[in-house]
């Protein structure tokens, strides 16, 4: 997934040393404002010393996060983890197909709208009531 916006936020970086296999291990997490109508914030994680050097996440800058989003479970609550695996400087442009239209000849009517025929129809028709005035409206 990918995100816009600009670094409002760089929280402090954390540390330790894994139980498992002894090696230390590094993670900060940023906060960047996605522009609009009503802005959005997300928070996202960057793990490993050499990827937040790589990345050289500044304040104020305009960012595109690609992120994976993930969730764990600690005594009986869950919790999101969203994870930078790239970050790229300024707005990336978005590839949206454009819309598909019928050009028609100058002066010729538009193309009616197609009703679906009663064989691919979502729903059946439905039934008209009997003589004595009760509805069977089961399918069967």
């Amino acid at each position: 997934m990918d995100l816009t916006g600009k670094v409002i936020a760089i929280l402090p970086a954390q540390s330790g040393t894994s139980s498992r296999s002894g090696n230390p291990w590094m993670s900060q997490e940023y906060v960047i404002e996605v522009p609009g109508t009503y802005p959005r914030k997300m928070v996202f994680k960057v793990f490993g010393e050499d990827r937040i050097k790589q990345f050289n996440i500044q304040p104020g800058e305009e960012i595109t996060v690609q992120f994976d989003i993930d969730a764990h479970e600690w005594q009986g609550r869950w919790f999101n983890d969203v994870r930078a695996f790239n970050v790229m400087r300024g707005p990336v442009a978005q590839s949206v197909p454009a819309a598909t239209t019928i050009a028609s000849p100058a002066g010729a009517a538009p193309f009616p709208p197609q009703q679906p025929d009663a064989q691919n129809a979502p729903f059946p028709p439905a039934q008209e009531p009997a003589a004595d005035g009760a509805v069977d409206d089961l399918p069967f």
